[in-house]
């Protein structure tokens, strides 16, 4: 009854919990490569942002040493996101330690964005699990990812109560809640015993092994550890960028790959596939590739 805040799609969340944290001019604290919404709902509160690096060669992880350089003092709000969008990295219990101790030493509120957690990934985590997170952080996810539920905008975010009603302040501005039918849908959905999401991840995993085919059909490499909905793979050192590698593939091949840029500078050598088409149409993709590669 306190701790738990519905929410009409997590996307929403993001906006809510900036807009109860952060006033013009404070510091958030935004990951690159991430999802860009982190971003374009910071500069909607007018807040200032400060990215903080993600890279291959640290993990996908944040550099605390660096963290530690910025002026924290400023920074009200820190967005993570694991397992990773854009990268499938997987959350750890160690990591999600640090990233409390960080929050409390700094007096900054940590808002995790969690919807990939269920998705071909064994061991799901949570921000929450860590001792003492409730006192400094959100969790938010999704029903989209999880169940199967895109569009029908129903998603959630936990933490202690105090940051559940000042959160409630600005949402109850902007909504006034979901449709009564889709949160009974929602209760069914979280219903589902093991074998649904089994059988889910089995679909899941089908159509992966067909887009690590189409990252090896364009010379790209990917950690194959990744986890959630999308497919990351680092573009080869002889082409110009991800934005013409994907030009390339979509002019000459008829196939849609999102080109990593889009996530943030530290995406430019790497592209993403998705995993939400059906096998069938991803392996209609990897022909086309095929052909497009034969032609050259």
């Amino acid at each position: 009854d306190t701790e738990i805040q519905p929410l009409i799609g997590s996307k929403a969340g993001i906006l809510h919990v900036s807009l109860a944290f952060l006033n013009p001019g404070d510091g958030v604290l935004v990951p690159n490569p991430g999802y860009p919404t982190y971003t374009s709902v910071s500069r909607l509160a007018q807040a200032e942002i400060f990215n903080y690096d993600l890279t291959e060669e640290g993990g996908w992880m944040p550099d605390f040493d660096a963290l530690e350089r910025l002026p924290l003092d400023r920074i009200k709000l820190m967005w993570i996101n694991y397992p990773h969008m854009p990268t499938g990295t997987p959350a750890s219990l160690e990591l999600f330690e640090k990233i409390v101790a960080f929050g409390k030493k700094h007096n900054i509120v940590i808002a995790h964005d969690n919807p990939y957690s269920f998705i071909l990934n064994e061991k799901p985590l949570s921000l929450l699990q860590v001792d003492g997170a409730r006192d400094i952080a959100i969790e938010m996810n999704s029903m989209s990812k999880s169940h199967n539920m895109a569009g029908w905008r129903v998603g959630m975010l936990a933490s202690n109560p105090t940051f559940i009603n000042w959160i409630l302040k600005v949402k109850s501005n902007i909504d006034s809640g979901q449709f009564k039918p889709l949160m009974l849908a929602a209760v069914k959905g979280l219903e589902a015993d093991k074998d649904w999401y089994d059988e889910v991840n089995a679909t899941y995993a089908s159509r992966r092994k067909v887009a690590e085919e189409i990252m090896s059909a364009l010379n790209c490499t990917f950690d194959p550890r990744q986890k959630g909905l999308f497919l990351w793979g680092r573009i080869p050192d002889d082409e110009a960028s991800s934005e013409s590698l994907a030009d390339r593939v979509l002019y000459e091949g008829r196939v849609f790959i999102t080109p990593g840029f889009i996530f943030g500078s530290n995406g430019d050598r790497y592209i993403r596939i998705s995993l939400c088409a059906t096998e069938e149409n991803m392996r209609k993709a990897l022909d086309r590739i095929n052909k497009m590669n034969n032609k050259q």
